[in-house]
């Protein structure tokens, strides 16, 4: 279970990134029913700490902090081209050597990857320092196409973004799906987007009325997973042809209409797996899996789990 977490900084600190690790694990939600951590900013060498945008940032705790940690996040570490401080590395390796999960955000693998925590296993960084990350760790196995990626005791996630996500993915794992939705909404970001999404969509911009254009039929697809809902039958309520809208489609969300479903049904089955008395049978059913074998063949595969298996992980877990 995390509740003690540590964010670690260097000389210099990406302001963004670091403020990503705060807003999640760093402030009192608890009138809203969500998670407390204890949490601390700690640093080889304590005190003001210049960010990249050109402020100060006052750290008061060392790395003792660090070993108190269930989990460590490294925010991006500017600049690359300077050695890490070995005792940050050293902590770093005890950190996860005792079962401490360590988090990081954007080039913030660089300094896990210089730990060795990353020596043959998947990670990921923002999709233009990825190369530098192969040609200085070759034994990483870096993929530079994913939000984030989980191998081993450290998380890794892509630029700024991507290291909220991989944060709700955290606490998805720590506290159940209907705490992660909570704290999403607080945060006014999706509540999930799979670690697998790529990282950047390769397309011209959609023009100015395109995020509006289906904004409609995507809330009613929401309300309607139940449903059997096909190309035809979507492209036809969004008054387009299919190869149109299936164009469009993948233009404004960033991945094809049965992906998005697939997705969303996922997300609807894990909410009543862990919120409700359904049988799997009925599950599969409302989050429009048609039956309980086509839910265990999705959730498995991307979610690396049997549906009675995260049920029991996730029932539990208060909203």
């Amino acid at each position: 279970m995390i509740r003690n977490v540590a964010a670690v900084v260097g000389d210099q600190v990406a302001a963004f990134e670091l403020g990503i690790v705060c807003q999640v694990f760093g402030l009192d939600r608890s009138d809203d029913g969500l998670p407390v951590h204890d949490f601390a900013v700690c640093a080889p060498r304590p005190g003001p700490i210049p960010t990249t945008s050109g402020f100060l940032v006052h750290v008061e705790h060392g790395l003792e902090r660090v070993a108190e940690a269930d989990l460590v996040a490294v925010p991006a570490w500017p600049p690359l081209d300077a050695p890490a401080p070995e005792p940050l590395l050293a902590a770093l390796r005890e950190a996860a050597g005792r079962g401490a999960r360590v988090l990081t955000i954007c080039t913030g693998a660089f300094l896990a990857a210089a730990a060795g925590l990353l020596d043959g296993r998947r990670a990921t960084t923002h999709w233009q320092f990825a190369g530098l990350l192969a040609r200085r760790h070759p034994r990483v196995r870096v993929d530079p196409g994913i939000l984030y990626v989980e191998d081993g005791p450290v998380l890794s996630s892509a630029g700024a973004a991507a290291g909220i996500d991989a944060c709700l993915h955290l606490v998805r794992l720590e506290h159940g799906a209907a705490t992660a939705n909570a704290l999403a909404r607080r945060l006014v970001v999706p509540a999930h987007r799979s670690g697998g999404q790529a990282q950047y969509v390769e397309a011209p911009m959609p023009s100015p009325r395109t995020p509006y254009e289906l904004a409609e039929l995507l809330d009613w697809m929401q309300q309607h997973l139940d449903r059997p809902l096909t190309v035809e039958t979507l492209a036809a309520r969004a008054a387009m042809s299919p190869r149109t809208f299936a164009r469009r489609f993948k233009a404004l969300t960033g991945t094809t209409p049965h992906r998005w479903l697939l997705e969303r049904r996922l997300q609807l089955a894990e909410e009543l797996l862990e919120g409700t008395e359904l049988s799997v049978d009925a599950v599969a059913v409302r989050a429009g899996f048609g039956g309980a074998d086509g839910l265990r063949h999705h959730f498995a595969a991307r979610r690396g789990v049997a549906p009675a298996a995260y049920r029991r992980a996730f029932r539990h877990h208060p909203p």
